[in-house]
């Protein structure tokens, strides 16, 4: 008969913020003490996943866990709840606006989370959970790692409101305004927006809810954690205006220049047209041409077009075309 084996990042017992390891090669999804919960995290590599899920999960809750693209969302279902949210990627050589998704399910004593890659507000609870430590309810995990996900996305949605700062007081001083740098910022804040913003809804419908799960505490924390949400999203879209606004500025001064240097081309063409024809005119190599013979011909010429070069500059300049 052949070992079926399951391989968690993390799996322990919590109950009274102490946290237990859960040694196992198949774990339950059930914690082994009562007055307590469970906390079982996967990679959704782990080839044993699938079958595992399959055992001790609703068949939506499975489906909803191993699925490759989701979104944020909150769904109530039967006794638990579906829930998946996203954390900006601050794993080496990764862009923060590449959002990590964590899936969730979550009853009154199990939470199974499973991720493709790193989620440091999860990890960071499961460093609190090796040294012993661990938040003494489900609902007070969920609020722990819903303010964990937020706090790190505000820290990402400040350095890129600095760096919008940083290239707007350029452009008022008159500084060079880079497109390369002002499309990658926008570019970044329309996909965490892209996230972000559900993510809000689903937190909103998060601290709505009551049962076993959430006590009031909780819904507090995550209420306070939507606020913040929504508080990003706000400063992510004043960001992005922003940055539109230098854009459309740059790209205004870019017309005014080009604007104003075929306008002068204009003008100078104006000018010389004229002396361009005149010279023409008496450049011509046949008989009867004026001044063929006179010494002196060559400098009225000159004279000439030098005085109807000063009258036409003249002009323009009292028309106010110059």
């Amino acid at each position: 008969m052949t070992t079926r084996t399951v391989k968690p990042i993390c799996a322990f017992d919590i109950s009274q913020g102490r946290a237990v390891p859960v040694s196992s090669d198949w774990p339950e999804a059930d914690p082994s003490q009562p007055g307590g919960y469970r906390w079982l995290h996967f990679d959704l590599a782990d080839e044993g996943l699938v079958d595992w899920v399959g055992q001790n999960l609703p068949e939506v809750a499975a489906h909803a866990l191993l699925q490759v693209e989701t979104r944020p969302r909150c769904d109530p279902h039967d006794d638990g709840l579906i829930l998946n949210l996203r954390g900006v990627n601050l794993n080496p050589n990764s862009s923060p606006e590449d959002m990590v998704s964590l899936r969730l399910w979550a009853t009154e004593n199990t939470v199974v989370s499973a991720r493709m890659r790193k989620v440091w507000a999860a990890d960071a609870l499961r460093v609190a959970a090796e040294s012993g430590t661990g938040p003494d309810s489900v609902g007070a995990f969920l609020a722990e790692l819903s303010h964990g996900l937020t706090k790190r996305a505000e820290t990402v949605s400040l350095e890129l409101e600095d760096e919008t700062d940083a290239l707007e007081e350029s452009g008022l001083q008159g500084g060079e305004l880079s497109p390369d740098k002002i499309a990658r910022l926008r570019q970044t804040i329309i996909k965490l927006r892209r996230y972000i913003s559900p993510q809000r809804d689903a937190l909103d419908v998060l601290s709505s809810l009551r049962g076993k799960i959430l006590d009031k505490r909780a819904s507090t924390h995550i209420r306070e954690s939507a606020n913040r949400t929504r508080r990003i999203l706000e400063e992510l879209d004043a960001s992005r205006d922003r940055l539109t606004a230098l854009q459309d500025q740059m790209d205004a001064e870019r017309t005014n220049a080009l604007a104003r240097n075929s306008y002068l081309l204009s003008v100078v063409a104006a000018i010389f047209l004229p002396l361009g024809f005149l010279t023409g005119l008496f450049g011509v190599n046949v008989a009867g041409m004026p001044g063929m013979t006179a010494p002196f011909a060559f400098w009225a010429l000159a004279l000439a077009s030098i005085a109807i070069g000063i009258a036409l500059y003249l002009t323009f300049k009292f028309s106010k075309w110059l």
